[in-house]
């Protein structure tokens, strides 16, 4: 085998003026762009990029050149190029729109107007697409494309009318049902099923709007009979869903009075569908506002703020009213978290969380305020606090400047103030759930609350009292005042006592587990430092022994049970708690029963308490060095507890896995509550990525569901936890078939999150079991590989290609090998100015099996599927012989084999390369082959005899019937 030498960096890129390549640690990223600042050359380097492939290259460059350009008539040119990117990119709104702007200069420009043409009629746009491919069929009649589009569009037409009428018939046979009254209820209720079913079709949902639906449904929200209330609120969400005009009408002709009134009411399964049906209208209008607006029907709609706020208007106006029911309030409030803060903080805009500030805060502190206990206030459920917490925490977070903070800070200063101040103990008690409820949310807010004067000493003597509810309120507050290390301290000293007596000697269970959990927190306060303990040894695994016993307890209200959840979540820091967890089958077995339960504020809890038994938690490894030092300077140095070492987390996460944690992982995904929030859908993301850490675990999680729940916490979650999701989706990737990992159109949205992996921002493992499941994926079928293209991870996979590190390397070269199936791919090969093909050639002949294997099995397909590529590989390095030859003759079979097909298929692309060949040693190498033996594959031998065949039709040799008569050789 000949030894090569690694190419250099500047050898590979010499031709490459656009390729993106990385040096990892040290190194910076560095981008090869274009210099150049002429629109002309701009359009020139797009035309070649979008020629070779690399469409959003491309893009660039003519979006750079409009930027540049002056010129009306280069301008239009600029847009009609990037339109047909758009229209590779599948992003036919933006197609659309450039296409109409290259039109509005030059009206005659038929490759624009084609090119609209193909936009609307993605878009499903028909008449207007129809009416631009006429146009261009006028101007160029004899142009097939054209013909071909016209004749496509005119039988989508013709189907669409067809079904139209067809879906006018149904449409009409289902409101003369429902307006019969003297028709049968379980008919009437088909026929409204049926509305359901009609209304998810476009055609179907027009039908309904247009034939004065809304009125009829209106009607169906006041009916008596469940089943046709939901039926009714089903058909409106299929006719506003992505439909900003049609939504816009049927607020203003339902009212938001009314559709609050339904969210409001006693029904839950009918407040649920109430508050989705708000969902997906508050989306169809602000996906309304987001998207330009183009053609003459969607310019004349007016601007939807209007709606918006009156929507919001009327949810604020659901939090204090008594005659609101507990689900409804808590949907409100679910609503309002979804909607009001900016979906991303790049978004300057946040102007509807200050309106909502202005006009709403404090009717959301009525709710926050009121003791349930107590007979004012509006009715609550056991999530109403939680959420209302999750929501004030939102808008605060999504405050902008310090002034708009302070005012935060001052309006709800002033409302705790008004209560606290005021004679009576149930104003104090609402003024002290206020701030356990900000304690929780916002917690800087509810800090600043807690040191208004006097209230600490309120908190403390109440929980003295001998009224049950103001010792239920004051011990929550010091429950949740007690996060810092500070007022733990202060806790510890002023308050410890108090809780041990409320926890020996009440006769209140309620009371008992919260002091419980009071307790637990400030026993924790040291976090997972053995060294550290605020409590005399084994204290803490009393603690959590009673909080297992209460947990247990199925006589308890759920509420008491939870809260022993919360105070396991804070012992849990200790590891010899943890061990005592796992080991007590039927605690776990009762965490996860409650973690399904219709109560949503244990989830925080139990994810918590799930990351501390697993360690899935980060840990920062102290410096040896700076360890020395701080112990030679007499310094606090944290310790790790010996049973936080691997083998114990391994064994405990077994025991966690045979419990069934996955499956109360999966039903906590499905919650549907603002209790479910970025930091607990992290918390269960850290959870599931420590259960497929082992090979042999990750069929359990796939087979109980974790799959498939992982997708939504890899797109909907904390930057980290979107990290860990998808690196558990990259595990399972890895070592699990993916279609039966992720059935169905699941698949494909595998792709996105584990292309989010190839970040410089991830780790290196991290990076590189992304691609390795990438290769898998890209093995499956061209639907996959166009989509990872789609995803844009093309240029990131080239790049790892020269990533240092062996494996990633030869991983990434895997995952070309599988890409280059896809034509796209290979056109990017077939592109001149790159020097693609030359890595491949010289990968061929580095030392690392992996990556010659990967290399050399990409050249042999490519040159199957392009065989022009062949002619180039001479080209490529003056060391392509040797490196051919040396694939021939490697003692691994793999490279053997992947040699002779890379040899006939350049025998067969040209006799001239077959001369070479035959010229090279190649051919007594080829001939040795061809008579088969133990050491050569059938496969081997029966490829090098084609191949010698070939030299003989070409007459390049002559066969051994040949040779005999002639007594020659070969030439």
């Amino acid at each position: 085998m000949i030894s090569h030498s690694k190419p250099s960096l500047q050898e590979i890129h010499a031709n490459c003026p656009c390729w993106i390549f990385f040096q990892r640690r040290r190194a910076a990223v560095v981008i090869f762009f274009s210099l150049t600042q002429d629109p002309a050359d701009l359009k020139e380097e797009g035309n070649t990029l979008f020629k070779a492939g690399d469409v959003q290259g491309a893009v660039c460059c003519y979006t750079k050149a409009l930027k540049l350009s002056d010129s009306q008539a280069e301008s239009a040119v600029l847009y009609r190029n990037r339109s047909a990117c758009y229209l590779k990119l599948e992003e036919y709104s933006k197609a659309e729109a450039d296409a109409s702007k290259a039109l509005d200069t030059d009206p005659g420009d038929v490759k624009a107007r084609f090119r609209r043409a193909q936009a609307f009629q993605k878009l499903g746009r028909l008449d207007q697409a129809f009416l631009d491919a006429q146009r261009c069929a006028q101007l160029e009649p004899k142009n097939k494309a054209f013909q071909d589009l016209l004749r496509q569009l005119g039988a989508q037409i013709h189907q669409k009318s067809a079904q139209v009428n067809s879906t006018d018939a149904r449409v009409q046979q289902m409101f003369s049902l429902l307006l019969d009254a003297s028709a049968k209820d379980s008919d009437r209720q088909k026929a409204a099923q049926n509305l359901v079913v009609l209304s998810r079709e476009e055609a179907g949902a027009e039908q309904i709007f247009r034939n004065d639906g809304v009125k009829l449904i209106q009607k169906l929200l006041l009916s008596k009979q469940e089943e046709v209330v939901l039926s009714a609120l089903r058909t409106l969400v299929g006719l506003c869903t992505g439909h900003q005009s049609r939504t816009m009408a049927i607020v203003n002709e339902l009212g938001m009075e009314q559709l609050c009134s339904v969210m409001g009411s006693g029904a839950s399964t009918v407040s649920l569908a109430a508050c989705h049906l708000l969902q997906v209208m508050f989306e169809a209008l602000t996906e309304g506002m987001k998207r330009e607006i183009r053609g003459k029907d969607e310019a004349i709609l007016p601007e939807p703020s209007k709606e918006l706020r009156s929507m919001l208007r009327h949810l604020l106006g659901m939090m204090p009213a008594s005659n609101v029911s507990g689900p409804g309030r808590d949907s409100a409030i679910n609503l309002l978290v979804k909607q009001v803060p900016r979906k991303s903080l790049k978004n300057p805009d946040n102007s509807l969380t200050l309106w909502v500030i202005d006009q709403g805060l404090k009717k959301i502190l009525e709710v926050a305020g009121t003791v349930p206990e107590l007979s004012q206030g509006p009715p609550l459920t056991d999530n109403s606090h939680m959420s209302c917490s999750v929501l004030l925490s939102k808008l605060y977070d999504d405050l902008k400047s310090d002034k708009e903070r302070e005012n935060f800070n001052k309006l709800c200063e002033e409302y705790v103030q008004q209560h606290f101040s005021r004679p009576g103990l149930d104003a104090k008690l609402r003024a002290i759930q206020t701030v356990s409820v900000l304690l929780q949310g916002p917690s800087d807010v509810g800090n600043r609350t807690l040191e208004m004067s006097g209230m600490m000493d309120a908190v403390i003597s109440l929980c003295a009292s001998e009224d049950v509810t103001h010792q239920q309120v004051a011990v929550e507050a010091l429950i949740h005042a007690a996060g810092k290390a500070k007022r733990a301290s202060f806790i510890t000293a002023n308050g410890v006592t108090l809780l041990k007596d409320l926890y020996k000697k009440s006769e209140n269970d309620r009371i008992r587990v919260r002091a419980l959990v009071g307790l637990c927190k400030l026993g924790s306060a040291g976090g997972t430092d053995f060294s550290m303990k605020q409590f005399a040894e084994g204290s803490t695994l009393k603690l959590a022994k009673q909080c297992r016993k209460w947990l247990c307890n199925e006589s308890l209200p759920q509420a008491s049970r939870r809260w022993s959840i919360e105070g396991l979540a804070y012992l849990t820091f200790d590891a010899d708690v943890k061990e005592d967890l796992v080991e007590d089958k039927s605690a776990l077995l009762a965490m996860f029963e409650l973690a399904k339960s219709e109560d949503k504020t244990v989830l925080f809890a139990v994810g918590s308490t799930l990351v501390n038994c697993t360690n899935s938690y980060e840990v920062d490894k102290p410096d040896p060095q700076l360890v020395e030092l701080a112990k030679y300077a007499k310094q606090h140095v944290p310790e790790e507890h010996p049973k936080d070492a691997p083998s114990y987390v391994e064994k405990r996460l077994a025991k966690l896995l045979e419990a069934g944690v996955v499956s109360a992982l999966v039903c906590m995904v499905k919650q549907e509550s603002p209790a479910l929030t970025e930091a607990c859908r992290e918390c269960i993301a850290r959870v599931f990525l420590a259960s497929v850490e082992r090979q042999e675990d990750r069929g359990t999680v796939v087979a109980q569901g974790g799959g498939k729940a992982l997708i939504p916490l890899a797109s909907d979650n904390t930057d980290v936890g979107k990290i860990k999701a998808a690196q558990a989706l990259a595990k399972i990737t890895i070592t699990s078939n993916p279609e039966i990992a992720f059935p169905g159109e699941r698949i494909y949205e595998v792709v996105r999150p584990l292309v989010s992996l190839l970040s410089l921002e991830c780790t290196m493992l991290q990076n590189f079991e992304a691609i390795m499941a990438l290769t898998n994926l890209a093995g499956i079928n061209d639907r996959l590989r166009q989509k990872i293209i789609k995803e844009k991870a093309l240029p990131k996979i080239e790049g790892y290609m020269f990533e240092e590190h062996d494996l990633v390397r030869a991983s990434a070269t895997e995952c070309m090998c599988n890409l280059v199936l896809s034509t796209e791919v290979q056109k990017l090969y077939l592109a001149t100015g790159n020097d693609r093909l030359k890595l491949l050639v010289l990968y061929s002949g580095e030392e690392d099996e992996r990556l010659r294997k990967a290399a050399a099995g990409t050249l042999a397909m490519l040159t199957a599927e392009q065989p022009e590529l062949c002619a180039r590989i001479p080209g490529t390095t003056t060391h392509w012989l040797e490196i051919i030859q040396a694939l021939l003759l490697s003692e691994i079979s793999d490279l053997r084999h992947r040699g002779v097909v890379i040899v006939q298929n350049m025998m067969q692309a040209e006799k001239s390369l077959a001369e070479t060949l035959m010229e090279s040693e190649a051919l007594e190498i080829l001939s040795v082959l061809a008579k088969g033996g133990e050491d050569t594959p059938e496969p081997v031998s029966k490829i090098a005899l084609n191949c010698l065949d070939k030299a003989v039709d070409y007459g390049i040799i002559r066969s051994r019937e040949g040779r005999e008569k002639g007594k020659g050789t070969e030439p």
